[in-house]
């Protein structure tokens, strides 16, 4: 029997910390688990809502199920078993339904490397007129544990950073990741920031006037702040307070990480600053004097000896600058390390990597 429906109404109150849309399907739509116009609308964490449009002509008993965008994301029962579809024998207004759990989507997933996801190809920037490619790594069970949370790291020079690498090289930092995986120590959600190729040095540099020219780093870090976290914040599980928030980046993007734990220390509590190139501009120094704040910070410090005749002189300013600065207030850390034979190249901030992560956040 055909019946005409004007107003049903499903309201669904399911896990909160779970960010994954929610989509109802039956036969109405042939079971496609995923179509946009079926999907329930966010009114509040862990409630969504659903109104079937007034021509829509349902049959009943209406038999239909809930999905976090697949089959392989169906709801479940509360013991973690598949769930029959639910019935409305007959016309009415207002239906209300609870899902307690959900299938993660990549029961297939045994290893332990993490999660690669694209952001956006095309990610604006508002800050500088111009678009990057975000990628984020997330930890291996982020799906399976859609209870926790996790800790955010804001990475430059994502070209560098993973997969394949680039031509100057690749610190693996998915390969450090499945490691420290072993450890139960890769709980950090990864946001990797493509670089702006000729203009990366222009975006990176926090100062107006430098041995390179003109820099726009404080407008990067804006962007980073107000820009991209709040879209990070909303779309994944985070810890979203500055404890839980780092950055990090090598050669220009160490010297950015430096600048942003003086100037951005609302937003950022956890820096991996590896061989910053303190040359550029030595208003650095003054500015870890006048600006540097001592809130409860970790700051990680790397150098290789072999990185130029200037970079352990300037280093070693550094570290004792800060040190000076935080004199006094124990809840600000900072560990420097130190190679000798150390370059400055991606292989060893590949090796550095999975130190100062699990110092910064472990």
């Amino acid at each position: 029997m055909q019946i005409e429906v004007e107003t049903l109404t499903i309201e669904l109150s399911t896990t909160p910390v779970d960010k994954r849309p929610v989509y109802i399907t039956g036969s109405f739509c042939k079971w496609l688990p995923d179509l946009e116009e079926y999907q329930m609308t966010l009114v509040e964490p862990g409630q969504y809502i659903f109104q079937f449009p007034e021509e829509a002509e349902l049959t009943f008993p209406l038999e239909y199920k809930y999905t976090r965008g697949g089959w392989d994301q169906v709801e479940l029962d509360e013991f973690g078993n598949p769930y029959a579809n639910r019935t409305i024998p007959e016309k009415d207004s207002v239906i209300q339904d609870i899902v307690k759990r959900w299938q993660t989507g990549i029961l297939e997933k045994t290893d332990l490397s993490p999660i690669v996801e694209l952001v956006s190809e095309n990610f604006e920037i508002p800050q500088f007129g111009r678009t990057r490619k975000i990628q984020v790594l997330l930890p291996h069970d982020y799906y399976d544990r859609p209870d926790l949370s996790f800790p955010v790291l804001y990475m430059t020079d994502a070209q560098n950073l993973f997969g394949e690498g680039s031509e100057y090289g690749n610190w693996n930092i998915d390969q450090s990741l499945e490691k420290l995986a072993k450890e139960s120590k890769s709980g950090v959600i990864i946001v990797a920031i493509d670089h702006a190729e000729e203009d990366r040095i222009e975006e990176f540099s926090p100062y107006v006037n430098t041995k390179l020219g003109k820099g726009r780093g404080e407008h990067f870090l804006r962007f980073i702040s107000e820009t991209l976290k709040p879209q990070i914040d909303k779309k994944y599980r985070t810890k979203s307070d500055r404890l839980n928030t780092g950055i990090g980046g090598s050669s220009v993007g160490g010297l950015l990480s430096i600048y942003a734990a003086l100037m951005f220390p609302q937003v950022f509590g956890r820096i991996m600053a590896f061989s910053p190139s303190l040359w550029i501009s030595q208003r650095i120094y003054f500015d870890v004097i006048h600006f540097f704040e001592p809130f409860e910070t970790r700051i990680y410090l790397y150098a290789g000896g072999k990185e130029g005749p200037n970079m352990l002189a300037n280093f070693t300013k550094l570290t004792q600058t800060l040190e000076t600065q935080r004199f006094g207030y124990d809840r600000v850390q900072i560990k420097t390390s130190i190679d000798p034979k150390g370059q400055h190249s991606e292989n060893q901030w590949s090796k550095e990597f999975p130190i100062a992560l699990k110092w910064l956040f472990f």
